[in-house]
């Protein structure tokens, strides 16, 4: 095998083409990159050209501080960010306030244990929780001891307070 000079010009000559081709794709490439990925970062189009425009004048310098530059997180980040933030707000909003001292308050309690205002009350009949201005049980459907019933008759209300016909015989 013999050693021609103008073979070795020629292979340096088809090295330096895919060389040449792979950096000229390598700094396409950066430039399409950087594009796409700050579309998903900022809303503003002049930054996007900005951003593009950096990569493709500086090429690897300006990649390099295109990554120091860029915004965090993506627009989805955000967004999902402030969903869990408005999540988080809301549930602090649904929690009930004391009427005494408007603090947080649970469901489940009877007192404030802040101020010691009554929040709730409890059924005789069934033991569940009332609202204080109810005065029928939600969940039995009994009314509160001392509330007015209409349509019932006297034996009825007797009855209910325990003085059945025994009762009125003693009394009679």
């Amino acid at each position: 095998m013999t050693f021609d000079p103008s073979s070795l010009s020629n292979l340096m000559l088809i090295l330096t083409g895919f060389g040449g081709a792979f950096l000229v794709a390598l700094w396409v490439s950066l430039v399409i990159w950087t594009y796409r990925d700050i579309r998903a970062r900022a809303r503003d189009p002049l930054v996007h050209v900005l951003s593009a425009l950096l990569v493709a004048v500086l090429n690897l310098p300006g990649i390099l501080v295109y990554l120091i530059l860029r915004p965090p997180r993506t627009l989805e980040e955000e967004y999902q960010r402030t969903l869990e933030e408005e999540a988080l707000l809301q549930a602090l909003e649904e929690m009930p306030l004391c009427p005494g001292c408007e603090r947080r308050v649970k469901e489940d309690w009877i007192v404030c244990p802040h101020c010691h205002t009554k929040l709730r009350k409890v059924c005789h009949k069934c033991g569940k929780l009332m609202e204080l201005p109810w005065n029928i049980c939600p969940y039995c459907g009994e009314p509160e001891p001392g509330v007015r019933r209409e349509g019932i008759s006297m034996d009825e209300a007797l009855r209910e307070l325990g003085l059945g016909d025994e009762g009125r015989e003693e009394t009679a």
